[in-house]
């Protein structure tokens, strides 16, 4: 499990998202995303137990439940508040398995320079 329940971790967390709230209130030169952001929670795979998590979260922000998987392998339900959206989200097997293949070749091939076209 990625995610945790347990009070300590709760309270350090919802602390935190008050602390950075006041924060910014108090200092309104200090920017913040102009079109809101997400926390993201991740729940366990897709093939392990992730879309009960997911469906349970879904539930306890009293949203409905996703109905599939999506295309690219995520399962996640989010609810806004606001512009800032809670969001949890599990991933298959192999849509993970995609990705770090993919992910392989990360630094191993540069693009040739972008030729200057505007002089």
């Amino acid at each position: 499990m990625r995610f945790a329940t347990d009070p300590a971790t709760r309270q350090a967390f919802i602390t935190g998202l008050r602390v950075l709230a006041d924060y910014l209130d108090r200092h309104p030169a200090v920017p913040v995303p102009r079109y809101g952001t997400e926390i993201h929670v991740t729940a366990d795979s897709t093939d392990h137990g992730g879309c009960g998590q997911v469906n349970q979260f879904a539930r306890q922000l009293a949203i409905p439940a996703p109905q599939s998987i999506s295309d690219s392998g995520h399962y996640e339900a989010i609810r806004f508040f606001g512009p800032v959206g809670y969001k949890m989200t599990a991933i298959s097997d192999h849509a993970m398995a995609r990705h770090r293949a993919a992910d392989t070749y990360y630094g191993c091939v540069t693009p040739d320079p972008v030729p200057d076209t505007w002089t």
